[in-house]
This record gives structure tokens, sequence and C-alpha cells, in this order.
């Protein structure tokens, strides 16, 4: 904790509570994420076999030329590098990935996506973003979708400030 947050919060005698409005509106976000993220994933578990982790791994190495270094990939997630390690471990033995050692500088773990893992990509991306539309994109009007998108870039903002390694939006 910084600082200036730890005096702050030593100089406030009874916390700032939610209002009403506040909290039913944080319960309706903890449910709702949990509900859509729950959803995402049963959808990639019973349709492709994947879970909503290693859908999410396959897209960020597609998005950075089919390859990023563990410590990046895990960052990037928001995930430990044990928790990511692990699983790159079993898509690597589905044939998804594969890891090798960094070219660059021999220190680091590459992870690589496979001609396969392109593949599954390219097979569950459409059944993917059919159940984020029906589950969340088309349920809400534009303008909602874009106040939503920068609540949460604030969110994103804030929180990637103490570790900028997260960050690739």
């Amino acid at each position: 904790m910084s600082e200036e947050r730890a005096a702050a919060v030593a100089h406030r005698l009874e916390p700032r509570w939610l209002d009403r409005d506040q909290q039913r509106t944080w319960r309706a976000f903890l449910l709702g994420t949990t509900l859509l993220l729950d959803r995402l994933d049963e959808d990639l578990r019973r349709d492709h076999g994947l879970s909503a982790v290693e859908y999410e791994i396959l897209v960020r190495l597609s998005e950075a030329d089919g390859q990023l270094r563990m410590a990046q990939l895990a960052a990037a997630l928001a995930h430990s590098r044990s928790r990511v390690t692990h699983t790159v471990k079993r898509m690597e033995g589905s044939g998804l990935v594969r890891r090798t050692g960094s070219l660059d500088d021999g220190r680091g773990v590459v992870c690589r996506l496979t001609d396969d893992g392109y593949a599954m990509l390219r097979t569950a991306a459409p059944s993917h973003v059919e159940t984020v539309r029906q589950s969340l994109i088309d349920l809400v009007a534009p303008e909602d979708l874009d106040a939503l998108g920068r609540v949460m870039d604030a969110v994103c903002d804030r929180l990637i400030d103490a570790h900028p390694e997260r960050e690739l939006r």
C-alpha cells in the first residue's frame, strides 16, 4: 500500500461504505462477470475442449506473431507464472503450443503457437465470439457498451499502474 493511501486510511475513522445504488451496481458487476466468465468457459470446454484461459493463451500468442515469453504471457493474463506454466504444459501435451528457449538471450522460455494451436483458435473463435455477443454485446445499447469500455479502461489503468508488465491491451 502506498504511503499516501496508508495515511488516508489511518485518518479515516469510518470506512466509505457504498450507498444502496453503488452496492447494487457492485453486486451486479460481481455476479454478471462471474456468470459471463463461467458461460464462456463452459461453452469453450463443451464445444472445443478448451478452457477460457487456454483460449486466451491462443489469442494472446496469435496477436503477438505466434510467440511470447512465458513471463510476458503470465503478466498479460494476470496469472501467476506457475499457473500459466501448468496450463501451457497441458496445452503442449495437446500439441497446441510448444515451449522453447529464448533465441534472444538463451535465458527465458518462449511459448510458441503451433499450427494445430492456430487451427484450434480458428475453429473455436466463431462460436466463442457468438457466445460473447449473445451474453454481453447484443444485450446492451451501443452507448452503454461504450460506457462499460470506458469504466473497464479506467479500472485497468488504475490497476496496471502498479504492474505495467500486464499492459497488453
